[in-house]
């Protein structure tokens, strides 16, 4: 008769008991530290039949499966997963088979030991149970052996990647201290210590082909040494115990706060603070695999990898000074690569504009013009606006603060309108219109919100519905920002595909070779890939970069950055444009205004618009003796 208690348990049941009780407290504080309206938003989502099933197959793909791992790394894919879902499938297998051969199942115990014993006994079952010889036995054995292969071949792989990232694809991982190294050799010891403890008494306690073929009668000789055996059982509970004590003061937070992060997620939930409740949520869910820093445009500069996204919210998480978080906050570039990367989507940038709010920074704006709609003073002087035309103005055309400055765009830009004989009104000619961004990178929010509102009631009563930007930037601004019902926002590449498609304007075919730049705020935010492409490829050789689409390169300019020097924006810069001519184009094209002066500056070959090059092959229309 096997016992049915030991004192090696108490570790481990000790263990578990402080994590369970520091989850729930953490999971009380999140949930009050949303705003009621969040709160009844995922409360209400809970009950949601199609949101439970969303919650389900995100749960599965992205906790137990790492799905995006997957199609980007497969090997760092199947490492994660294999951890992941193999420790999920032995605590259910190892449930069920407790349940089915428990030697506690005919006892009558305790409250309190009963209640201890179904923490333990599912962990620890082949210390007290004896091997069974029905087929349902074997099966639960085969599969609990073959999950703990699976995990064990993941941890191999762990300590490949750490010693070796190249081997699995990565230029670097992240870097930690002292809690974090005993953390992770807790966890990649832990399974294999349970191996060799089930292995040691696999005679008695049953085991499969792992245990008992390979561990018992192969590497124990078919010999049983109970005080070996013993030992190790208590070693595979001091491991576990470990574990979980250091587990809430680590990054394997990220194992229970990422699935609370998921059901937040899809409840519609968003970033209002930086470090209460949503977004402490995405700050305990980062795993720290280091994705983010190898397209980080940062690391390209050596001593700016440890300004990426991971090292952000480790940071933050740590309560570390506020001088690093600040500095942190404020180089980021908001190209959003780190979060296409991310295997949880955590809204990086989301944390750093919420961090921006709580700082001051000395930002002068003048925006006369939004009382009178007409006067704006830029460097002290008046220039007057001409009021928008309500009844004949059919399509709205916004340049931005950034095309103004590169007028070539805005020139093409005018001249497709008339080729495509369009009813527009140049609603930012005098460049006295701003959409609100640059305020909202600093922080005033307040004063963005203004003057959206009367942009918002400028742009209603002009008529139009359609509105078309040449700046990416202003282009996120107005699709997220703006209330702008029934009036159509476009993108210049998405309007002038279309102008294409319709046949409205024609271009001529040559065999340029051109490489398209994905921006930032129009790729990554937006999904707008299809288009531009569609358009070179109406009038040259498309050829492609390094990377492109969601792996696209920042330009190095982004206005995101309040802090990056010249010298560090020209390493990535020049980075990039190494990237864009890997196969040789005769030029570079962008959607962008910033990205334009950004890669002109440094670029051994022209950098042009898309609205350009449009516009340079134009088809002549002999009849009206005009380009058409």
């Amino acid at each position: 008769m096997r016992p049915t208690f030991d004192p090696f348990v108490i570790p481990f049941v000790a263990g578990m008991t402080f994590v369970l009780v520091y989850c729930i407290i953490g999971l009380i504080r999140i949930i009050f530290q949303l705003p009621k309206e969040d709160r009844r938003k995922f409360g209400r989502s809970l009950i949601n039949p199609k949101s439970a099933w969303k919650n389900f197959k995100d749960l599965c793909s992205d906790c137990l499966f790492h799905v995006k791992i997957w199609k980007r790394k497969p090997l760092l894919g199947y490492m994660h997963s294999s951890i992941a879902f193999g420790w999920f499938m032995i605590i259910v297998i190892g449930h069920f088979e407790t349940i089915a051969f428990s030697p506690l199942k005919d006892m009558q115990l305790p409250f309190f030991q009963k209640l201890t014993s179904n923490l333990y006994m599912p962990i620890f079952f082949r210390f007290f149970s004896e091997e069974a010889s029905t087929l349902s036995a074997h099966i639960y054995a085969f599969l609990m052996d073959f999950f703990l292969m699976v995990i064990i071949s993941g941890i191999v792989i762990a300590v490949v990647k750490k010693k070796k990232p190249r081997k699995v694809g990565l230029k670097r991982v992240t870097k930690f201290g002292f809690t974090e190294d005993m953390v992770r050799i807790s966890l990649w010891t832990i399974f294999p210590i349970r191996f060799l403890a089930e292995a040691s008494m696999a005679n008695i306690g049953g085991g499969s082909f792992l245990t008992k073929f390979i561990g018992f009668d192969l590497l124990f000789g078919g010999h049983y040494n109970e005080t070996l055996s013993y030992i190790l059982w208590w070693a595979y509970s001091i491991d576990l115990a470990i574990f979980m004590t250091l587990l809430p003061f680590s990054r394997y937070m990220h194992i229970p706060a990422e699935a609370l992060l998921i059901l937040l997620r899809n409840a519609g939930l968003k970033t209002t603070e930086p470090r209460k409740g949503y977004a402490v949520a995405e700050i305990y869910s980062c795993p720290s695999c280091g994705l983010c820093i190898d397209v980080c445009p940062m690391s390209e500069v050596k001593e700016n990898y440890r300004n990426t996204a991971v090292y952000f919210i480790r940071n933050i998480r740590r309560g570390r000074r506020r001088r690093d978080v600040k500095h942190k906050t404020e180089i980021c570039l908001m190209c959003g690569k780190c979060i296409e990367v991310c295997p949880l989507g955590i809204e990086s940038l989301d944390i750093k504009m919420a961090q921006r709010k709580k700082y001051y920074y000395k930002v002068k704006s003048n925006f006369s013009y939004l009382e009178r709609l007409q006067d704006y003073k830029t460097t002290g002087q008046q220039a007057q606006s001409s009021p928008l035309d309500a009844h004949n103005s059919k399509i709205l055309y916004f340049a931005g603060c950034m095309s103004h400055l590169t007028p070539k765009i805005t020139l093409a830009m005018t001249k497709i309108f008339e080729q495509a004989n369009e009813n527009y009104e140049f609603i930012d000619k005098d460049g006295s219109i701003c959409c609100g961004r640059p305020m909202m990178l600093t922080g005033k929010v307040d004063e963005a919100k203004a003057l959206i509102e009367k942009n918002t009631e400028m742009i209603k009563n002009s008529g139009a519905k359609r509105l078309i930007l040449s700046c990416p930037i202003c282009y996120r601004v107005f699709k997220e920002e703006y209330n702008l019902e029934g009036i159509e926002i476009l993108h210049h590449t998405q309007y002038i595909n279309e102008l294409i498609e319709n046949e409205k304007i024609s271009v001529d075919r040559s065999d340029k070779r051109y490489v398209y730049h994905d921006p930032c705020e129009l790729g990554r935010a937006f999904g707008v890939y299809e288009e531009p492409r569609n358009i070179i490829d109406n009038i040259g050789l498309l050829t492609q970069g390094k990377s492109d689409k969601d792996l696209a390169v920042c330009c190095g300019g982004s206005i995101g950055s309040l802090a990056m020097t010249k010298e560090e924006r020209d390493d990535i810069t020049k980075n990039s444009i190494k990237d864009l001519t890997l196969n040789h184009p005769e030029e570079i094209v962008t959607a962008c205004p910033l990205c334009l002066k950004t890669f002109a500056r440094l670029s051994p070959i022209k950098v042009k618009d898309i609205a350009e090059i449009v516009e340079e092959n134009l088809e002549i229309n002999e009849e009206l003796g005009i380009r058409n």
